[in-house]
């Protein structure tokens, strides 16, 4: 998706070999417009799935989750990091670590809004080693309902995420695919195009 490529280029921050920062529009300043296009193309993705929820984690995948969950017409879930005081023991719960964070987070999802049947599509901010969308899809598996797919606003391909995911049988979804993060720069995977010969 160039125009998100062109924002992780122009905006981006990139810190380290392994992190990259785009604070500026997606998790802390969120750039609507963008978010938008993420959002419609997500659903041009996944038109055929006849997706029923949409679901994520807070906070960094509420802003394309809401987006895509709008343009598909379905109800966007988030799990919780935290526990509130109004939820009760009536949740589905997984574990996340966090890489970044360097901690492990309780994840929950009311049992009143996932149910056995749901057509269940995945959306997260970033894919590195597969942790968010692991615990997204134990969760949905424990209600019953199927994974239609993962979508991925930024993908480190250098990292394992992909390949674990892949290998479990789920179809991945990656508006951006970096295959490199370093001296500064950001690289990424050029989409690949067919050509077939007309001999």
């Amino acid at each position: 998706m160039e125009a998100l490529k062109k924002a992780i280029q122009e905006r981006g921050n990139v810190l380290s070999d392994h992190v990259l920062k785009v604070d500026s529009f997606l998790n802390h300043q969120v750039d609507v417009e963008l978010m938008a296009a993420i959002g419609t193309e997500f659903a041009k993705r996944f038109a055929d799935e006849q997706i029923t929820k949409v679901l994520t984690i807070e906070s960094s995948g509420i802003a394309p989750s809401f987006m895509a969950a709008h343009y598909l017409e379905s109800p966007l879930i988030f799990a919780r990091k935290k526990k509130s005081l109004t939820m009760n023991d009536h949740v589905y719960v997984s574990q996340v670590y966090s890489f970044t964070k360097q901690e492990t987070n309780d994840i929950t999802v009311s049992k009143d809004f996932l149910q056995a049947g749901d057509r269940v599509l995945i959306i997260d901010d970033f894919l590195a080693n597969g942790q968010a969308a692991k615990g997204l899809i134990e969760i949905v598996e424990q209600a019953g309902a199927s994974v239609s797919g993962v979508g991925i606003v930024i993908e480190k391909s250098f990292q394992n995420g992909r390949k674990l995911l892949e290998e479990q049988g789920y179809r991945i979804e990656s508006l951006a695919r970096i295959a490199a993060l370093s001296d500064g720069q950001v690289r990424f995977i050029e989409d690949r195009l067919t050509t077939t010969s007309t001999n």
